[in-house]
């Protein structure tokens, strides 16, 4: 087995240790195939991930072994690696901030299977530019949370916000909604937890806000936490800890519309494929970006 193995990533070299040691055994999936997997998803993946703090899932063991949940920057990580401060209850952390491919691969070699991000930047940490709504269906009924997908998506095209739909790579949905930076968290989650309202309203057979799961009663939970300083989201395109090694995948909505939908089907050996095909749905994401403050005054009058 090669002890390593050197990767030429813009310009950048990076040394990749024990390349050939297994992380998903059932796959087969080798720290070097989710480092090459990283390099070939990151022209799409970036865009997500630049200037966000990010939380690292890693797996130095591979997934069946210990899971570490890192937050704060290791000393030993190289000094191109960008970094930044965050503010905590009782003093601060200082997060990886990923800006390049670079970067990406040397996550890799620390075995970080999974980046989640901020939904806010660095240089605004307490003003949102997402708004996400955390679709998570009971047991493993994804059918589910493809519904609820698209019952958001026609509340909020209602209220005329673009959404994002993408996989979290496990058993749920997320539809995210690129915001203008004009509302802090505390006002971004009010009015989310307000369309969550009229969406359990129009559907409450099938929805519910009921934080307690002994009484959803088999209801899909929308789940708003995330909206909150500090908070994170798994990134689009990262890597699941789960034995067919799936990818959090943004959809095009007319495959959210599909009953066929798998989030199986995505993994780090088809998702470079359907790339290379021009499927970027979330490409120019950013532009789309609106503000509140007219969709509140629409949801009002549905109230």
């Amino acid at each position: 087995m090669s002890e390593e193995r050197t990767l030429r990533v813009g310009r950048r070299t990076v040394t990749l240790s024990r390349p050939e040691k297994v992380l998903f055994p059932a796959a087969g999936v080798t720290k070097a195939e989710l480092a090459d997997y990283y390099v070939a998803v990151a022209e799409a993946m970036l865009p997500h991930l630049r200037g966000r703090p990010l939380a690292l899932e890693r797996y130095p063991d591979g997934i069946a072994g210990e899971r570490i949940f890192q937050k704060n920057v290791p000393g030993y990580y190289p000094a191109w690696i960008h970094r930044a401060t965050v503010e905590k209850e009782g003093g601060t952390l200082q997060q990886v901030v990923c800006d390049d491919a670079a970067t990406l691969v040397y996550l890799a070699d620390q075995a970080c299977v999974t980046a989640h991000t901020w939904l806010s930047r660095i240089d605004e940490p307490r003003t949102p530019d997402l708004l996400v709504f955390d679709l998570d269906p009971p047991g493993n009924d994804f059918e589910a949370a493809r519904s609820a997908a698209l019952a958001v998506h026609a509340l909020l095209d209602e209220l005329e916000l673009p959404a994002y739909a993408k996989t979290t790579g496990k058993r749920g949905i997320h539809v995210e909604v690129p915001i203008r930076r004009d509302a802090d968290f505390d006002e971004v989650r009010a009015f989310a937890r307000e369309v969550a309202r009229e969406l359990v309203a129009r559907h409450p057979d099938r929805l519910t806000t009921e934080q307690h799961r002994d009484r959803r009663d088999g209801r899909l939970y929308l789940d708003l936490m995330r909206n909150g300083y500090a908070q994170t989201a798994v990134a689009p395109y990262a890597v699941r800890a789960l034995p067919h090694a799936s990818v959090a995948t943004p959809l095009e909505w007319d495959e959210v519309a599909d009953p066929s939908l798998r989030p199986d089907a995505f993994t780090v050996r088809t998702v470079p494929q359907r790339l290379a095909d021009g499927r970027q749905p979330w490409r120019g994401m950013r532009r789309r970006a609106h503000g509140l403050a007219r969709a509140r005054e629409r949801l009002d009058t549905l109230a």
